[in-house]
């Protein structure tokens, strides 16, 4: 009986001694850019989103058939892309955008099943096809990781197209995905908004699983992103709001309501965030770009007692695929 109560001390001692990752302030609304319309600096269904290392701002306009290219303010530079199945043209929404190294930008063109690649200033290189893709990321060897919503499973290519590996099967289990729609890399660490299974999924270069986290019943994460200190952050559309965690998991922070107001969204479907830490987030139904400045990075510290918190999920907005 003693050894026992002993054994239980000891346990909970070890319990009160996990570290707790303290919650991070929202970042602070900044500015914004964008109306409805086909005109520069205009947007129809705004998607994907990328900043290279100079702070150009990319984004998949996606019923526009184009992408745009801004400063880190939101002026307008250049676009690229028209409505159909040519070589640099775009057919139906274009999704996900991202950058190399080297500065050039990789495209999903969902409605064509294939992924294009351009030069910064918008000229055509190449494309591969065989997928119908949603989100794309890339990997500092150049590797292209593709959410291949439809096939429910990640696809892996060298920067020219040529196929390396691939990992998923339909279904929920560790491994599994039903629509996978944003995917991010960073290092050796590939996560995947595993969107209707409602979670993120994280998994090494080669695609081996390593760990997950649930988010709230009802939520619809679409575009992920992390910044320079490993935090992941998700876009989710159905609760019009951007949720940051640990990568990890550990739950950091969050903002955003619905609305049209600043720091409100209509389905944020992309996020990214730039090397200062700044967030930028494409608005799709308010057919604009909202920018926000970093979030304090959190301390990691030893509790010596026990936290009771209580957090009220909000009711999920209907959402239309």
């Amino acid at each position: 009986m003693h050894k026992a109560r002993a054994f239980f001390a000891i346990c909970a001692g070890l319990l009160c001694l996990l570290p707790v990752v303290a919650g991070a302030q929202a970042p602070a609304y900044l500015y914004q850019w964008g109306t409805y319309g086909t005109g520069g600096g205009q947007f129809i269904s705004p998607f994907g989103i990328a900043v290279d290392a100079s702070g150009r701002v990319y984004v998949a306009d996606g019923d526009n058939y184009r992408i745009q290219v801004f400063t880190s303010s939101g002026t307008y530079l250049t676009q690229w892309g028209t409505q159909g199945s040519g070589p640099g043209q775009f057919y139906l929404a274009l999704h996900g955008v991202a950058l190399d190294r080297s500065g050039s930008v990789y495209v999903v063109d969902t409605g064509n099943a294939r992924i294009q690649k351009f030069t910064s200033d918008g000229t055509y290189l190449t494309q591969w096809g065989g997928t119908g893709g949603l989100g794309i990321a890339v990997d500092a060897s150049g590797r292209v990781y593709v959410a291949d919503g439809n096939n429910c499973r990640i696809q892996v290519f060298t920067s020219s197209g040529a196929y390396l590996t691939q990992w998923g099967t339909q279904g929920s289990g560790p491994g599994q995905f039903l629509s996978p729609y944003g995917v991010a890399v960073d290092g050796e660490r590939v996560y995947v908004s595993d969107r209707d299974n409602c979670r993120i999924q994280v998994f090494t270069s080669s695609g081996e699983y390593l760990t997950q986290w649930s988010l709230d019943p009802g939520a619809v994460p679409h575009g992920v992103a992390l910044d320079r200190s490993g935090n992941v952050y998700v876009a989710d559309i159905a609760y019009h709001r951007i949720q940051v965690f640990t990568g990890s998991g550990a739950y950091l922070t969050q903002w955003g309501t619905y609305g049209t107001g600043d720091g409100q969204f209509y389905y944020p479907y992309g996020v990214a965030v730039d090397a200062s830490g700044h967030v930028y987030v494409t608005d799709k139904n308010n057919c604009r770009i909202q920018v926000f400045g970093p979030i304090a990075t959190p301390a990691t510290h030893t509790t010596w007692g026990s936290v009771k918190a209580k957090y009220a999920t909000p009711a999920p907005v209907k959402v239309t695929r």
